[in-house]
């Protein structure tokens, strides 16, 4: 006998249909594997179920904290529009970025707020603020054209009521999230320079306004607990929101009447407010 003489192999084994063909390593081998896959089967078979509940455990888990996330942002993103349609804003645009210009902005808006207190003081409703500002228009025009003429100005003023974007903004103890809101818009000559703005309603910015006003204003306590949300990332998502809502309305509006998204508040401007309450921002 040779040593690949094995004899008769047993029918309907692997290694019976090749028999002269393979070594006893070969068959050796084919049998220690066949011995490891029955041997080990039930533990790989325990442990792919074992992982397959855990992932199912995993995906029940991310489930939940989704569903709590995105219950907490709908939760902050109706309070920051709540927000939105409970405040009146001014906006002063100066003619340009020269010094000049920058100072007879900042003379109008002296003149503005000393002006506008009686008309936005405390006590008033949003509405109220509202229909105020429409009636005032002609009145915050013509104050705003004679502090230009006093300062040897001829450049024309344009005031008008209107709804515009504004990105997020943090003033000194509160933040107002971004998206639409109503304005008192003031455009000095060319209006393409560095602008000024604040909060009208509630009276934040304006010198009638008291220490009360300007901490406690006029929000319901859900209102207040957004704007006072230490969590910017909230303030980040509600901005990418309204910001992706802004550009669609531009992109579907006609063209005649479609306004840059964002355009409304370019870089700050540091220079300070002389008469004015805590909630104003220069830009």
């Amino acid at each position: 006998m040779n040593e690949y003489d094995l004899g008769q192999p047993a029918q309907n084994t692997p290694c019976g249909t090749f028999w002269r063909r393979i070594s006893r390593a070969s068959c050796a081998n084919h049998a220690r594997r066949e011995r490891r896959r029955h041997t080990q089967g039930p533990a790989v078979e325990n442990w792919a179920n074992g992982a397959g509940r855990v992932r199912r455990e995993l995906a029940v888990l991310t489930g939940l904290l989704l569903a709590l996330v995105l219950s907490n942002f709908t939760g902050f993103a109706s309070a920051c529009a709540e927000v939105r349609a409970d405040t009146l804003r001014l906006h002063i645009l100066a003619n340009s970025d020269t010094e000049a210009d920058q100072a007879l902005k900042l003379a109008v808006r002296d003149a503005i707020l000393a002006e506008a207190g009686e008309l936005f003081a405390a006590g008033q409703t949003k509405q109220q603020a509202l229909n105020a500002a429409r009636q005032s228009l002609p009145a915050l025009q013509q104050i705003a054209q004679e502090t230009l003429r006093a300062h040897g100005c001829a450049d024309a003023v344009s005031v008008r009521l209107e709804e515009l974007y504004f990105e997020t903004r943090e003033y000194e103890d509160f933040t107002l999230p971004a998206g639409r809101y109503d304005a008192v818009r003031i455009e000095i000559g060319a209006h393409a320079g560095k602008n000024w703005f604040c909060v009208l309603f509630p009276p934040l910015c304006l010198p009638a306004a008291s220490k009360e006003d300007e901490e406690a204003p006029a929000y319901s306590q859900a209102e207040q607990t957004a704007i006072h949300s230490p969590y910017r990332l909230r303030f980040a998502a509600v901005e990418l929101l309204e910001g992706w809502k802004e550009a669609l309305s531009q992109s579907t509006a006609p063209t005649k009447d479609a306004a840059p998204a964002q355009s409304t508040e370019p870089a700050q401007n540091t220079a300070p407010a002389q008469s004015t309450g805590a909630a104003q921002k220069t830009a």
